[in-house]
């Protein structure tokens, strides 16, 4: 049997530890409608970033450097860091907080260095102009000029399953709505 590298494990974790994290958010949560319409506002931006890269990620097909891949290397993550902030803002908990950043910390650096890694591999020459231009995560406000004129594709978005965080996303602001008006 083959050995799971630990950036495997992490991967894996980081799943689990979402599922893990969403849960222990909604027990946590305290919300109110100030910081549910708050956190909605983050949460409807972060799935918006997310899929505005989706509908131009070719997974390992061709390295995605248009639509917000002109302003950052890694704009899924970006947009999960923002989804996160709205679920903390939502939840109106301390709690969720330190949930939140204990689970970011530990997982998001790991995958963010492990897809660079990949990245390099897939595409060697691309990636090194590309990752000297375009910051890794927080966004620049200068596009990489070199990204070509690809348009949203909305295959794509259905291809790469995007829709699943917005049905995620619905239910989990459902229930803390719920978690509102009922306790």
């Amino acid at each position: 049997m083959d050995k799971m590298k630990p950036t495997d494990i992490i991967n894996r974790w980081r799943v689990r530890g979402h599922f893990i994290s969403i849960i222990l958010a909604v027990i946590l949560a305290k919300p109110n409608i100030y910081s549910l319409l708050s956190g909605i506002g983050f949460v409807i931006l972060g799935l918006l970033l997310r899929g505005w890269a989706c509908g131009h990620l070719k997974k390992e097909k061709r390295l995605a450097v248009s639509g917000p891949y002109k302003y950052t290397r890694n704009p899924l993550y970006l947009g999960n860091l923002i989804i996160g902030m709205g679920i903390v803002a939502g939840a109106r908990s301390w709690w969720v907080l330190a949930i939140f950043i204990a689970y970011f910390l530990k997982f998001y650096p790991v995958v963010i260095i492990k897809e660079k890694n990949k990245m390099q591999q897939l595409f060697p020459q691309e990636y090194k102009e590309y990752s000297r231009k375009v910051p890794l995560f927080i966004p620049t406000l200068k596009p990489y000029a070199k990204a070509p004129d690809i348009r949203f594709n909305w295959a794509m978005y259905k291809k790469n399953k995007e829709l699943r965080a917005l049905i995620w996303g619905t239910i989990f602001w459902v229930i803390l709505f719920l978690k509102m008006i009922l306790f």
